[in-house]
């Protein structure tokens, strides 16, 4: 394709007018929906049909398997194998581009036997800069500092006081280890006791050690491409709360609102941002990723946090900024990245326009995980679309929609459901997403309403228990 584009103009008329077919795969939707609205010939193949064969370009395989996945890569390599979802590529022509958020060798292997284009990094530069290891002396080359810490092993509690002493971090520590959600790697160390609870999962492994500061943590996607990172808004993260995940310190949702970091802090955050997006584009990375900082309440000082090189569970709230409706969605920078199309963009105007504009955002997600330690059979889940709270504070459902993008106020919210009647619900597991506009924390805590939208949809689970319950894991299908 001999194409040059010029400017957002010219990127939204290719889109709209985009012939290629493109794919998301995943266990839900939930990461990309919407993103059908601005790229035509935009489909999602997913595993659990969350609308019931009611969104029109959502493809499900009729046929489930009842095999026991564990994990998201799991899942979209049992899709990509899919005689159903092959027939359905086959028929609507072209070389299928996939995109995914969970992928692994096997993917790209699956991928190059059919003939399939995964838009995506290579999957060993991602698991490489996965690690949050390799994330902190990545930043700290880039100038983009982590929390005070050391890295290295401790095969004792003896031996962990030491490692903090020798480097001036206190007694109060934050210990991870490289790789997996953080809600389930990251444990909070102060005494002899708490060490002995998680060694099983810290001995013998290449570990993190933190000083442990009071702090706002915030998450922003950002888009490498040719012409610079671009950076998008930054959000706060809901984390910990026992009514939305049964992992302390493990993410349960976001707020989007204008001051969840002060101007200076902002200014800082992105220059952090644009210098680790400058080093990973010298790794060879491009494309979607997802950065958390952490601001430290007492100091005001701006740190890197954890590097998720992927598409990630904020990409919800990134694509429906104004900044997003001002150009472009910060996706469709990615597409370009890896299509057979040049353009000229100016990163730095790009960049500026959605910071000024985050004055005017206000978005939240609440994602919805079970807490009970229990495995039942659910018997009736809410459905996928929009409910409202009336004014007794109670939820009704209003009607079947696409996504949340027409969600105007606060009264009104998106609920996209993960497990529906037939499956299992087990301690850890997504039952689903609620999107909406207003705040749904603030420094005290969950705020009234969040807590009114988190009782009306568990109040719609009906489940029933099981003599002879399944082992069942969770698996992380947004994040």
């Amino acid at each position: 394709m001999n194409q040059k584009l010029h400017g957002i103009a010219e990127i939204r008329t290719f889109f709209r007018t985009n012939t290629h077919p493109i794919y998301f795969v995943g266990p839900t939707a939930f990461n990309l929906l919407g993103i059908d609205r601005w790229v035509r010939n935009f489909q999602y193949v997913v595993y659990y049909d969350s609308w019931d064969s009611r969104h029109p370009r959502v493809f499900t395989p009729k046929n489930r398997a009842t095999a026991e996945f564990e994990s998201g890569e799991q899942i979209n390599n049992h899709l990509l194998r899919d005689p159903e979802v092959q027939e359905h590529l086959r028929k609507r022509g072209g070389t299928p581009m996939i995109v995914m958020v969970f992928f692994d060798a096997e993917t790209e292997e699956i991928c190059r036997e059919l003939g399939y284009r995964l838009i995506l990094p290579s999957d060993e530069l991602r698991r490489r800069l996965d690690s949050k290891i390799v994330t902190t002396q990545l930043g700290d080359e880039a100038g983009a500092p982590s929390v005070p810490n050391v890295l290295g092993k401790a095969s004792s509690w003896k031996e962990l006081k030491a490692l903090a002493a020798e480097n001036e971090l206190g007694r109060d520590l934050v210990v991870q280890t490289p790789y997996g959600d953080s809600g389930k790697t990251t444990f909070f160390i102060t005494r002899k006791k708490e060490w002995h609870k998680h060694a099983g999962d810290i001995v013998g492994r290449d570990l993190k050690v933190m000083k442990r500061i009071d702090n706002k943590a915030a998450a922003v996607e950002a888009c490498i491409t040719r012409h610079g990172t671009i950076v998008g808004p930054f959000m706060t993260d809901l984390t910990g709360y026992p009514e939305l995940t049964p992992y302390k310190g493990g993410w349960c949702g976001n707020d989007l609102f204008p001051e969840a970091l002060t101007p200076l802090q902002r200014g800082v955050a992105i220059d952090h941002v644009q210098r680790l997006g400058d080093r990973l584009a010298a790794e060879g990375y491009k494309g979607f990723l997802e950065i958390d900082v952490l601001i430290d309440l007492a100091t005001d000082e701006v740190y890197l946090g954890e590097l998720n090189p992927r598409i990630s569970g904020a990409s919800s709230m990134t694509n429906v900024t104004a900044g997003a409706y001002a150009d472009v969605p910060l996706f469709l920078f990615h597409l370009l990245e890896f299509m057979d199309v040049d353009y000229e963009i100016d990163v730095a105007e790009i960049n500026e326009r959605w910071r000024e504009l985050a004055a005017v955002d206000v978005w939240a997600q609440l994602i919805l995980k079970e807490p009970a330690d229990r495995v039942e059979r659910i018997l009736a889940a809410p459905p996928t679309g929009t409910w409202h709270l009336d004014d007794d504070g109670q939820l009704e459902f209003a009607g079947v929609t696409n996504d949340w993008h027409d969600v105007t106020h606060e009264d009104e919210a998106f609920f996209l459901r993960v497990y529906g009647p037939g499956d299992y619900r087990f301690k850890g597991a997504d039952l689903g997403i609620l999107v909406t506009k207003g705040r749904m924390q603030t420094p005290e805590g969950l705020t009234p309403r969040s807590h009114r939208y988190i009782k009306g949809i568990r109040s719609k689970y009906i489940s029933e228990p099981l003599q002879d319950p399944p082992a069942m894991a969770p698996i992380a299908y947004v994040k």
